[in-house]
């Protein structure tokens, strides 16, 4: 963790932002549940906190930041409506937002993210664009189409109001259990992880905050440790809410302010985790949900005897249709 944070980034998002954000949201996203479970903290000798976000509003934590983004637009911008693009559960926090806040939604998303996620998408009313990961950069097409049609870009991760949206998460967490020894949140483009780490340094200065990626999505892990910005477009993983070709120009420097490590899990290594969440703990979690417990549970990370541990599960929006590719 650095020691100090760049002019342009300094004041971009601060604890206070997360605190608003909480308040735009109370009342309109879920408080979702914390459990516990004393076959994880036998075998972890730890007190484990699972937030879990995968009974959040859509299936994942994306619809805090979505709408807090989208209720600070201008009358102008929200009646021209708005453009993202994502792989399924930003879309769908986008979508769901702007059907509860009456804007017009569009949304760009790969051909091969989870039929599940794309329809959910176009049940809250968006308008889905498809194009191919291996033929489009889908920010240069969700720019050429924001500009033929007036839209605003809401990002998936690169944007304050956004990043203070998913902070709110850790800071649900912690009103409720109390300071944290350990946090760990997954991490694909780092808004949840850098809103995450903004909350808790004020609520729980002393805890050591770990972000998660997949092994072969390791470009935030790479920029954490080098210091310089990594890119892998295309990564081949299960976890499809962690192929994000890197870390933002916002959150990149909020993530080596704020955070203490960054580490990686092997595809392997999330479906076993995938099996226990689901078998032990009657969980329904994505792959990219099971980021953060996979760091814990398969010891890339081991807390001390004792440690109060925060896990962010992020999402469940599992196509069951694709069980087969995770389980056999």
């Amino acid at each position: 963790m650095t020691s100090t944070l760049p002019p342009e980034i300094a004041h971009s998002v601060s604890y206070a932002d997360v605190a608003a954000a909480a308040n735009r949201l109370s009342g309109v996203a879920n408080r979702t549940p914390v459990m516990t479970s004393r076959t994880v903290s036998d075998r972890t000798q730890c007190q484990v906190f699972f937030k879990c976000e995968n009974f959040q509003r859509t299936g994942s934590f994306k619809f805090r930041g979505a709408y807090n983004a989208l209720s600070q637009l201008t009358p102008e911008q929200k009646q021209q409506g708005v453009i993202t693009y994502s792989s399924g559960n930003h879309a769908q926090g986008i979508a769901l937002a702007g059907q509860v806040l009456g804007i017009p939604t569009t949304i760009v998303m790969p051909r091969d993210a989870p039929l599940v996620k794309q329809e959910a998408t176009r049940g809250y009313g968006a308008d889905v664009i498809l194009y191919d990961r291996a033929e489009s950069r889908r920010e240069e097409l969700c720019q050429q189409l924001s500009q033929e049609r007036g839209l605003t870009i809401i990002p998936p991760y690169d944007h304050p109001h956004v990043v203070a949206g998913q902070g709110t998460t850790a800071k649900e967490l912690i009103d409720e259990v109390g300071e944290l020894d350990f946090l760990f949140v997954c991490c694909g483009g780092g808004g949840l992880l850098s809103g995450c780490a903004i909350a808790t340094r004020t609520l729980s200065p002393n805890c050591q905050i770990i972000g998660v990626e997949p092994a072969a999505a390791d470009d935030a892990a790479q920029s954490f440790h080098t210091k310089t910005l990594h890119t892998i477009h295309n990564p081949e993983t299960i976890a499809d809410g962690a192929r994000t070709p890197s870390l933002g120009k916002l959150t990149f420097p909020l993530v080596l302010h704020y955070v203490d490590d960054i580490v990686t899990v092997s595809d392997e290594a999330l479906l076993r985790t995938m099996a226990f969440l689901w078998e032990r703990l009657k969980l329904v979690v994505e792959p990219t949900g099971a980021l953060a417990t996979t760091a814990l549970l398969e010891k890339i990370v081991t807390p001390p005897p004792g440690s109060r541990v925060g896990i962010v599960i992020t999402g469940g929006n599992v196509d069951l249709r694709r069980l087969s590719q995770f389980f056999v």
